[in-house]
């Protein structure tokens, strides 16, 4: 290692030490850069290997650089959607002795997509939507855990697909601040307002670059972040008034708030003056309910969504067999290994890259109820699986570590009625259990 090179990261890679860190990142050789696209930045960014993996590399100041640095650390101990931090680079210099600038390491987010790479040619409206909702929900978790972002933005975010939806993750936190107690009601309309002028913004520019469908309004899908942010803020944050012969509305505000994906840690209770009336306000709420609960009963960590639709089909299954009596574990543990892993399984190693499996198999059902709704019946799942694999997912894109098409809706493909190819150890798989 250079004498001057400083690395700071909470568990050092060896493999940082073979980068070209004495060059210039804009002319970083092809045998270390991944390409990959990658949103709009102030800063140049590339990426690059590290040790089997892709990492970002962004150049910048080096106060700036561990600024960053602790900040991303800080929410990834709130658990808030944010890329992950490797490492900071500083004392860099050239081979003539010059100072170059710092540089900030984080994790490469496995198929994330850069909104610029969500379609192959121009922007649908739907598409827009999604992910403007997406991202006012990530601003009202980071809201939620006391981060002003400061600079709310399409670029400034990464999106993985999930279950017809998308999730966000924020992925340049240069100009966040954390405030353990909590923002002010000026703090998150201020970043409510950056947000809609930026992405307003972004939309236009796509309009300018042709890549925006006729008769989409750049400013009415900004505004969308607005009217999504303070209705999902209300419904996690707002007062219920209800008499206290109302009980029943109480387990209602949390069904609620479980459907919207959050759980509540703590809630508030008061009776009224006059007793005949309770206020509750909920303390804290933390996201991912769906996610916990498909964690705890399968071990599968994926995103929100993805974890809500696999769970009614684990819910699904349960009914199908006959267990409603058994111990919930118990009939996850058999999903899993009868459902969900042998659909895994059945695709082909060299299509496994395209999608990540918990969206792939919400694809697949997705799929199945389409050919099941073509032939007024319901069809085998392994039949269902041969004709998404082969007339699909063939043919997208592989988002590992590129980029996918266009988020269209699942058209009905051909039906075919072959069994999917399987993977040699894939032998012990029952295939009568996939109906």
């Amino acid at each position: 290692m250079p004498e001057s090179l400083s690395i700071t990261a909470s568990s050092v890679d060896p493999g940082l030490l073979a980068l070209p860190w004495s060059t210039p990142l804009a002319e970083w050789p092809s045998s270390t850069i991944v390409f990959l696209p990658k949103g709009l930045s102030r800063h140049l960014v590339r990426f690059a290997n590290l040790s089997g993996r892709v990492v970002a590399i962004k150049e910048t100041t080096a106060e700036m650089a561990r600024r960053e640095y602790d900040m991303l650390g800080n929410l990834a101990r709130l658990d808030a959607p944010c890329v992950e931090r490797v490492a900071v680079i500083a004392g860099r210099r050239d081979a003539r002795g010059e100072p170059l600038p710092a540089a900030l390491v984080t994790a490469h987010l496995k198929f994330s997509l850069p909104y610029r790479a969500l379609f192959t040619q121009v922007l649908r409206p739907d598409t827009a939507t999604r992910l403007v909702d997406a991202l006012a929900a990530l601003l009202v978790r980071l809201h939620n855990v006391g981060f002003f972002w400061g600079d709310v933005s399409l670029s400034n975010t990464l999106f993985r697909r999930d279950a017809g939806a998308f999730a966000a993750y924020l992925v340049d936190a240069e100009t966040g601040e954390l405030h353990e107690s909590g923002l002010t009601p000026g703090q998150r309309e201020h970043d409510l307002e950056v947000a809609r002028t930026n992405i307003a913004g972004e939309i236009m520019d796509l309009e300018a670059g042709g890549r925006l469908e006729g008769g989409v309004d750049a400013i009415a899908i900004a505004d969308g972040i607005v009217s999504s942010y303070r209705s999902l803020w209300a419904a996690l944050t707002d007062s219920e008034s209800f008499g206290t012969d109302e009980a029943w509305r109480l387990t209602e505000r949390v069904q609620r708030l479980n459907s919207l994906g959050f759980d509540i840690g703590e809630m508030s209770i008061e009776s009224s003056a006059d007793g005949t009336r309770v206020v509750i306000q909920p303390k804290v709420v933390d996201a991912g309910h769906h996610q916990r609960r498909l964690l705890r009963l399968t071990g599968l960590d994926v995103e929100e969504n993805q974890a809500r639709r696999l769970l009614n089909d684990l819910d699904e299954f349960r009914v199908r067999i006959s267990r409603l009596g058994d111990d919930e574990e118990m009939v996850a543990h058999e999903w899993l290994t009868r459902v969900f892993e042998p659909v895994v399984k059945a695709i082909p190693w060299d299509l496994r890259a395209k999608l990540e499996p918990a969206e792939a198999f919400h694809q697949v059902l997705e799929h199945r109820w389409y050919m099941s709704q073509a032939r007024g019946r319901s069809v085998p799942l392994a039949e269902v699986l041969t004709s998404y694999v082969d007339e699909v997912l063939r043919h997208r894109r592989d988002e590992a570590t590129l980029m996918g098409p266009a988020t269209d809706t699942v058209s009905l493909p051909v039906i075919t009625a072959n069994l999917p190819v399987m993977d040699d150890e894939d032998d012990d798989i029952d295939w009568r259990d996939l109906v």
